[in-house]
C-alpha cells in the first residue's frame, strides 16, 4: 500500500477525529481575523536610495515620522487674503491641538522663499504639512478621524501624501477585495454546479476554500504583528487562497465520485481518491511552494512576506484537501450527489477530447508547431517592458488622495510629490567656505542640466550673490543672519549632510528623469563631501538593478527545484524537464500580453487604467505564482498518464486514453481558476489588475494550448523515453 493510500486510510477511520481538529483550527483562525492587523508596505531593501532615506532621517529629521499634505484652494479668494488665511487656519486648529500630531505647517509658518513655493500659480491655492508623531504603520488607523477634524468654511481642502495615500490605497483594495470575492465565488460555485450537477458536492471544494483563505488571512495578520506586510498581501494571499483549494478539492471530490461509480465502498472510494488525486495534490501544492519561495530571494522589498503568506495558504489548502475533506467524503459516502440538478456535468471521459487525442496522435507535427509559433509571438511583447515602481497615478482618479496630487501637479509647478532628493555628506560640518563652494558649483551646473525646472539648496539661492559673499554669509553667527536664511539652513543643513531638491520637467517615470539621476549619480564626490541620491525615480533604477541582479537566482531556483520534485512524481526524467520548458512558454505568453495591455494601453478604457511602465516586481511575482501554479494540470495530467502507461505499457495509448479523462477535469479547474483570478483583474488598482489577467491567462493558455496540445504531441514524438528513469525512481 502506498504512503497516500494509508493516509487515505487513516482519514477514513478517524474522520470524527479529523473533523473535530478541523473546526478547532478554524476557530482559532477566525479569532486571529478578528483581532486583525496592519498592513503597511516599506522596503529595507540594501540599495543607495534607501540608505539615503535612512541617512535623511538621522541628519535632518523631520517634525514627525509621517505626514500628509492639504491642499487648500477657493475659486474667488487669493491665498493671500485674509479671509482665505482665516478659514485655512480655522480649519487646521482642532487638528493641530490633538496630541497625535506633531506639527502643523501652514505656509505663512516658513521663510518667505519656502512660503512662496506653497502658493499654486494662479494664486488661489496653498498646501499645509500635517505631521504625526507615528511612523505610517501605526499612524493608519488614526488617519480617517485626524481628516474629519480639518472644516473649512469657504475653501475645499483636498489631502494627499503618504499617509492619505496609503489609507485610501488600503480602502481601495479591501473594496477591491470583497467585490472581487462576490463575483468569483458565485461563479465559481457556478461552474462546480455543472461539473457536478449536486449542491453537496459543490459545497464542498467553495468550503475548503472559504476556509484555506480564512487561514492565510489569519496567517498574514499574524506576521503583520512581526514584520512589515504589505497590503497587497491581502489580495494575492485571498487569490490564490481561492484558485487552488477548489482546485484542490474538486480533483479528489471527482475521484472519489469516479470511484463509487465503480462500485467501490466509501472507504475504498477515500482511499482510491487521496492515493491519486490526493498525491497529485499534495506534489501539485509542494510545486506551487516552491514557486513561492523563489520570492524569498528578494528580501526587504515586502515580496518575501507576500511568499511566506500565499506559501501558507497553498499548504492550509494541501492540508484541508488531505484530512477535512477525505473525512467530510467519508462521512456524506454515496451523499455526496444529494441535491442534484438537472445540469450537464463532466464525465470520467470526454468524447471531444478523445478526438482531440487521436488527432494529436496522428499528426503532432502539425499540432506542435503552428501551437509554438502562436505562444512565442505573444511573448515578444515583452521584450520591450519598461519599468517603474507605481504611485499615487495607480489609485482611482476619484480617490481624494489622487485628486489631491492631480492638483499639485496642475496648480502648483515645482510640488510634484516626487522630486529628486540629492544628499551631500562631508566628513564635517557643511558650512566651512571651501564646502560650500563646491556645493555651490553643484547646485549651479545642477541647474544647468537639460529637463531641470527648480532646483532648492540653501546654496547659490540668489544669483546675485557672489560665491565668496555667500560663504561668508552662511559661516556667520546664525543671529547675524537673516530669518529666511536661517529657516532654509535648518530645513536643510545637518551636522554633516546638505540637502538639494532638485525637481524636473518630466514625468518622476520618464527617461528624462531617469537620465538625470544617473547622471547626478556619475559624479559622486563633491568635494570632500559624497553625493547619494533618492526619490521616487532613483528607487525606481535602484529596485530595478536589484530585482534584475536576483532575478537568474530565482529563476534557476524555482526551475530547478520543481524539476526534482516532478522527478520524484512523475517517476520520468524527460516529463518533468518537458514540463519546465512548457511552464516557460505559457508565462512567457502570458507576460507579453501585460505588455500589450498595461503598458501599451489596449483595454484601458474597458479595464479603466492609465497605461504605464510596468511593475518591476510584477514579472517576478508572476513566475513565482504562475510556475507553480501551472505545474497543478501538469501534475494531475501526467499522473493520469502515468496509470495509464503503467498498465497497458503502450505510450500513444496512455496519452489518449490520460488525456481524454483528464482534460475534461483540467478544463473544468481551469475555468474556475480563470474566473477566480478574473474576478480581480476587475480591481481598480493597477498592480492588482495585472496579476489577476496575467494569472488568468497563463491558466487559460497552460490548460487548453499547453496541456491539450503542446504536451500530448510532443510526448507523442518521444515516444517511450518518456518514461525512462533510473532504477531508484522507479521503485514505489
Amino acid at each position: 500500500m502506498s504512503v497516500f493510500a494509508a493516509w487515505g486510510r487513516f482519514v477514513f477511520r478517524r474522520r470524527v477525529a479529523v473533523l473535530v481538529t478541523s473546526v478547532l483550527v478554524l476557530a482559532v483562525s477566525a479569532l486571529l481575523v478578528v483581532r486583525g492587523g496592519t498592513l503597511s508596505a516599506v522596503i529595507t531593501a540594501d540599495v543607495e536610495s534607501v540608505r539615503a532615506l535612512t541617512l535623511l532621517e538621522r541628519e535632518l529629521p523631520r517634525p514627525g515620522k509621517s505626514s500628509f499634505q492639504l491642499v487648500f484652494q477657493s475659486k474667488t479668494l487669493l491665498a493671500a487674503d485674509a479671509e482665505f488665511q482665516a478659514d485655512l487656519l480655522g480649519a487646521i486648529g482642532e487638528l493641530a491641538r490633538d496630541p497625535r500630531v506633531a506639527a502643523v505647517i501652514p505656509p505663512r509658518a516658513l521663510p518667505p522663499a519656502l512660503a512662496a513655493a506653497r502658493m499654486s500659480a494662479d494664486g488661489h491655492g496653498a498646501i499645509v504639512e500635517v505631521w504625526l508623531k507615528d511612523d505610517l504603520q501605526k499612524a493608519g488607523p488614526s488617519y480617517a478621524d485626524l481628516r474629519a477634524k480639518v472644516k473649512p468654511r469657504v475653501l475645499s481642502v483636498l489631502a494627499t501624501g503618504p499617509l492619505a495615500e496609503q489609507e485610501d490605497f488600503n480602502r481601495v483594495l479591501e473594496q477591491d477585495l470583497v467585490k472581487a470575492e462576490l463575483i468569483s465565488v458565485p461563479l465559481t460555485a457556478f461552474v462546480l454546479l455543472a461539473v457536478f450537477g449536486s449542491v453537496v458536492a459543490t459545497l464542498l471544494p467553495v468550503g475548503v476554500g472559504l476556509f484555506a483563505v480564512l487561514g492565510g488571512v489569519a496567517a498574514l495578520f499574524t506576521l503583520s504583528r512581526l514584520t512589515h506586510v504589505s497590503p497587497y498581501a491581502m489580495n494575492v494571499v485571498t487569490l490564490i487562497g481561492l484558485g487552488v483549494a477548489i482546485d484542490y478539492s474538486l480533483f479528489i471530490v471527482s475521484r472519489f465520485r469516479e470511484e463509487l461509480a465503480r462500485g467501490a465502498s466509501t472507504e475504498e472510494a477515500v482511499v482510491a481518491a487521496v492515493a491519486t488525486s490526493g498525491r497529485a495534490v499534495a506534489f501539485a501544492g509542494l510545486a506551487v511552494t516552491i514557486g513561492l519561495a523563489g520570492l524569498l530571494f528578494y528580501r526587504g522589498m515586502f515580496l518575501d512576506v507576500i511568499g511566506i503568506a500565499a506559501a501558507i495558504v497553498v499548504a492550509l489548502s494541501v492540508l484541508f484537501a488531505l484530512t477535512s475533506l477525505p473525512a467530510l467524503l467519508g462521512v456524506l459516502g454515496p451523499r455526496v450527489d444529494r441535491l442534484r440538478i438537472p445540469l450537464v456535468k463532466v464525465s470520467s471521459e470526454s468524447p471531444f477530447y478523445r478526438k482531440v487525442a487521436a488527432r494529436v496522435m496522428e499528426h503532432p507535427v502539425l499540432v506542435l508547431l503552428p501551437t509554438l509559433a502562436l505562444l512565442v509571438a505573444a511573448g515578444l511583447p515583452f521584450f520591450g517592458i519598461r519599468t517603474a515602481n507605481s504611485d499615487v497615478t495607480v489609485l482611482p482618479t476619484t480617490t481624494e488622495a489622487r485628486k489631491g496630487y492631480d492638483e499639485l501637479a496642475k496648480g502648483f509647478p515645482g510640488q510634484d510629490p516626487s522630486p529628486i532628493v540629492v544628499l551631500v555628506q562631508f566628513p564635517g560640518n557643511p558650512l566651512e567656505a571651501p564646502r560650500l563652494g563646491a556645493l555651490h558649483d553643484l547646485v549651479t551646473t545642477t541647474r544647468a542640466r537639460p529637463g531641470v525646472l527648480r532646483v532648492d539648496a540653501p546654496v547659490a539661492f540668489d544669483p546675485r550673490v557672489p560665491k565668496e559673499l555667500e560663504a561668508q554669509l552662511l559661516g556667520a553667527p546664525r543671529a547675524a543672519m537673516p530669518p529666511e536664511l536661517v529657516g532654509m539652513i535648518t530645513a536643510m543643513v545637518g551636522p554633516t549632510t546638505v540637502l538639494v531638491t532638485v525637481r524636473s520637467t518630466h514625468p518622476p517615470a520618464s527617461e528624462e528623469t531617469r537620465a538625470l539621476v544617473k547622471g547626478l549619480r556619475a559624479s559622486p564626490l563633491v568635494g570632500d563631501g559624497r553625493l547619494v541620491v533618492t526619490g521616487r525615480t532613483a528607487v525606481d533604477l535602484d529596485l530595478f538593478e536589484y530585482v534584475k541582479q536576483r532575478t537568474p537566482r530565482t529563476v534557476g531556483f524555482v526551475m530547478g527545484m520543481t524539476f526534482v520534485v516532478l522527478l520524484f512524481a512523475l517517476r520520468s526524467v524527460l516529463l518533468p524537464l518537458k514540463a519546465v520548458v512548457m511552464n516557460v512558454l505559457s508565462i512567457t505568453a502570458s507576460f507579453g500580453a501585460l505588455v500589450w495591455v498595461f503598458q501599451r494601453g489596449h483595454l484601458s478604457s474597458v479595464l479603466r487604467f492609465t497605461p504605464g511602465p510596468i511593475e518591476p516586481v510584477l514579472p517576478v511575482l508572476l513566475f513565482c505564482l504562475v510556475f507553480g501554479l501551472s505545474m497543478d494540470y501538469e501534475v494531475l495530467l501526467l499522473t493520469r498518464m502515468q496509470e495509464e502507461w503503467d498498465h497497458s505499457g503502450d505510450n500513444r495509448r496512455a496519452v489518449a486514453e490520460g488525456l481524454a479523462k483528464s482534460a475534461p477535469l483540467i478544463t473544468s479547474a481551469a475555468v474556475i481558476m480563470v474566473v477566480v483570478f478574473a474576478a480581480f483583474a476587475m480591481a481598480r488598482v493597477v498592480l492588482i489588475q495585472a496579476i489577476g489577467l496575467g494569472m488568468a491567462l497563463a491558466v487559460a493558455l497552460d490548460a487548453t494550448l499547453v496541456r491539450t496540445l503542446v504536451v500530448p504531441a510532443t510526448m507523442r514524438l518521444f515516444g517511450d523515453a518518456n518514461w525512462w528513469a533510473p532504477s531508484f525512481l522507479r521503485r514505489r
